[in-house]
This record gives C-alpha cells, sequence and structure tokens, in this order.
C-alpha cells in the first residue's frame, strides 16, 4: 500500500466515536472514490459496517473479532483484514492504532 495518497480533498470535520476513542477524517480521492484515515485509542470497541471495508494498519497492533468468530487475530502496521458489508467486528486495542479504511 502507499504512503501517502496525492491530489485528495479532505473533509474538514472529524468523525468522532465512541466518546472520542476513535477520530477518523474522510479522505476523497480525485475519481471519487472515500477512505478515512484515523487512529484508535486503547480501548475496545465494535463496529458495524454498512459497505464491505479493508483495514489497513499504518502504526500500532490491534486484536480484530469478526462477527461470527470466536477467535481473535492480531494486525500490525503493514497488515489488512477484510470485513463483509451489513456485519461487525470487534476491535481491541492496547496502543494507539493508526489506519486507513478502505470503503467498497
Amino acid at each position: 500500500m502507499s504512503q501517502q495518497f496525492d491530489q485528495v480533498s479532505v473533509v474538514k470535520a472529524a468523525n468522532v466515536y465512541f466518546d472520542g476513542k476513535c477520530v477518523s477524517h474522510t479522505v476523497i480521492l480525485a475519481d471519487g472514490t472515500k477512505k478515512t484515515v484515523g487512529v484508535i485509542l486503547p480501548a475496545t470497541l465494535t463496529f458495524n459496517t454498512g459497505a464491505p471495508e479493508i483495514m489497513e494498519g499504518v502504526g500500532g497492533t490491534c486484536r480484530v473479532k469478526l462477527k461470527g468468530e470466536s477467535e481473535w487475530t492480531r494486525y500490525g502496521a503493514g497488515q489488512s483484514f477484510n470485513v463483509p458489508g451489513d456485519s461487525s467486528f470487534d476491535i481491541a486495542c492496547d496502543e494507539p492504532y493508526h489506519y486507513v479504511c478502505h470503503f467498497g
């Protein structure tokens, strides 16, 4: 995955979830593709998805349990995981986890 996005627009207002434990900004690429770039602070959270997502780790580590799974899987920088649409996942972070969320 690339280290940066070129020629983008950024939505100035942050997406703030779980009382500030997850904060992201929406990035819109030249072709109209939307992504979010954010950080999850130490916490265990449950996210619901509408569209399918690919969560790309940029820094830190996390543990993830997808809906219907019983085991946690660890992910770090340079790794990603797929979340189906209309689903959910639990994510546990012991340190700040920096990510890019790719939709679609």
